[in-house]
């Protein structure tokens, strides 16, 4: 077999040219894709991270939000994007763990490189004012006293919420009904107006109506209280152990793109989250920093996979459909 000496030439550059692109990195702007629309909480967090970690990469950095399909489009456009580290995604729970049992336009793991994880955002387990539980033993003990007759507002079949209220069901042997909204604001309303029963929700959105005596807060689904209402137990305190709900954010590259800039950009990552401003911010929005020791590349890898292990498994019981 004849090898033509052009293909041959450049086959032997190609691994000099890939660390000497490295070794300047980054030299033009980057483009950070957000898979949501601009104004969210994910779109704000990315935007609070991005603007200090332009100023230790010495470049622009570009956020372009791609909403729809659950953030299939905006994965699938950097799963296939060149692995230089011009264009990077904010990765979320939804998008690199659940859309993996939901979707095939990309796989989860293969198609990136994980490079920082970054914040974590727990639910508030919410109900109606009227319910008659005041805290989450009485509500457990409700709803199995009234199977099948309490709904759950979410922002859709395969969310977050969702999947929450899957996985609330099976460690209480609870059943209730799901009713999908455009939106985790409109399934608020009716939650505040009494027309559903429950929701797991975002403390960012939901605390102002707790606040406000205009629903109840039963736990937060993490192991420690919120800094921003100390008042609610967490799930361990409350009596359902274990039972950790908490969805993600964390920045990832195309697959094959070099360590040298993975490391890079981890860097600027991991000084965006050092800093006390970043944090105050991130914190008014509902957002926790992961501890420094789990922001590395690796921590991101084993936290996906883990959730992976965990979540899918429930996600396909469920034998939930996409449209």
């Amino acid at each position: 077999m004849k090898i033509s000496i052009p293909l041959l030439i450049a086959g032997c550059l190609m691994p000099v040219s890939f660390a000497a692109q490295a070794q300047g990195y980054p030299d033009r702007p980057i483009t950070l894709v957000v898979p949501f629309a601009a104004g969210g909480s994910i779109d704000t967090t990315t935007r609070i991270i991005a603007e200090n970690m332009r100023v230790t990469l010495g470049q622009p950095i570009i956020i372009e939000n791609i909403g729809g399909a659950a953030g299939v489009i905006a994965s699938t456009r950097v799963a296939k994007a060149r692995p230089d580290g011009y264009t990077i995604m904010t990765g979320i729970w939804s998008t690199h763990v659940a859309n993996g049992a939901l979707y095939k336009q990309y796989d989860v793991q293969k198609d990136f490189e994980p490079v920082a994880l970054m914040t974590s955002n727990p639910f508030l387990i919410l109900s109606r004012n009227g319910l008659p539980a005041d805290n989450l033993n009485g509500l457990i003990a409700w709803l199995k006293a009234n199977p099948d007759k309490a709904s759950q507002g979410t922002s859709g079949v395969g969310s977050a919420n969702h999947l929450g209220g899957l996985y609330f069901q099976k460690a209480t042997g609870t059943s209730f009904q799901f009713i999908p909204y455009r939106g985790l604001a409109p399934a608020m309303q009716d939650l505040v107006g009494g027309r559903i029963d429950i929701m797991f929700d975002s403390p960012s959105t939901s605390l102002p109506q707790v606040e406000g005596k205009t629903i109840k807060a039963y736990a937060v689904t993490a192991k420690k209280r919120l800094p921003a209402a100390p008042d609610i137990p967490t799930v361990d305190e409350a009596g359902l152990p274990g039972f950790y709900v908490s969805t993600w954010t964390a920045l990832f590259a195309p697959k094959g793109t070099p360590q040298a800039i993975v490391k890079r950009l981890n860097d600027a990552a991991m000084a965006a989250l050092a800093d006390a401003n970043v944090e105050a911010r991130l914190a008014q929005v509902g957002q926790a920093i992961y501890p420094r020791d789990q922001q590395s590349p690796k921590a991101l890898a084993d936290l996906q996979a883990a959730d992976i292990e965990k979540w899918w498994p429930i996600i396909k019981a469920a034998n939930i459909k996409m449209q």
